[in-house]
């Protein structure tokens, strides 16, 4: 616990932040692979699933990728919502943010162990929609915590700036480190939730619930020190 206070503010929401890529990277294939074709964290995906279903693309689903987005958009503008009551930075409205996001995907696990949510299309739906309002609320705390190169849940903008400032393109190579992992982590959180498939959706929920858990819990106490500190406590 000494190291992690030894940490620069900045590098300690870093590594938080990429913790969460990797938890995204599992709710995305529990949501494409188990749950019929939907993306409930990078809604880019939801986007071009539509347009080409609507351009009569054949068996492509429209209602739960349709539901995904909205619900992402309504968990994003809840928590812009309630961060905006806070300061810059780690807050009280951040922890609560992250926590709600947790006890979210702690509860889906359950839901997911005890129900075939697989079975019925209105379990489905409600269980795709319910993860694409816990990663809004994830992606909006991220983007207020404003951890350069991260924002959990899509890596294109990340791919670009790692190629068009590299070495080969004339640039610095500026944040290349931050970059190479989170495009790292959101590809071995993919490949850890399509294995935890095998189990069950609830197993990969569990996972990610224990890591975003970890992110709320370490996050606030590395704030309430900070806070400490500040105060002269």
């Amino acid at each position: 616990m000494r190291r992690l206070n030894s940490v620069p503010t900045e590098r300690f929401h870093l590594w938080l932040m990429l913790a969460s890529t990797f938890s995204t990277g599992v709710i995305d294939a529990l949501g494409y692979l188990g749950l019929d074709q939907v993306f409930t964290g990078n809604m880019t995906g939801n986007v071009l699933l539509l347009g080409m279903a609507f351009a009569g693309g054949a068996d492509l689903p429209t209602l739960r990728p349709a539901l995904a987005l909205v619900c992402f958009m309504l968990g994003a503008a809840l928590a812009g919502r309630v961060l905006r009551r806070g300061s810059d930075g780690w807050s009280r409205q951040v922890s609560a943010a992250l926590t709600v996001v947790a006890g979210w995907i702690a509860l889906l696990a359950v839901f997911t162990a005890v129900i075939d949510v697989q079975a019925e299309e209105i379990l489905g739906s409600v269980t795709t929609s319910s993860m694409a309002a816990a990663m809004g609320i994830q992606a909006a705390t991220a983007r207020h915590l404003k951890v350069a190169e991260i924002s959990t849940v899509v890596v294109t903008s990340t791919i670009t700036g790692l190629a068009s400032d590299s070495r080969l393109a004339g640039g610095d190579s500026h944040f290349w480190a931050r970059r190479v992992l989170a495009i790292s982590l959101i590809l071995m959180g993919a490949v850890a939730g399509a294995g935890l498939l095998n189990a069950g959706l609830w197993l990969g929920f569990t996972v990610s619930a224990l890591i975003s858990t970890a992110v709320a819990l370490l996050g606030a106490l590395r704030h309430h020190r900070e806070r400490r500190s500040v105060a002269g406590v």
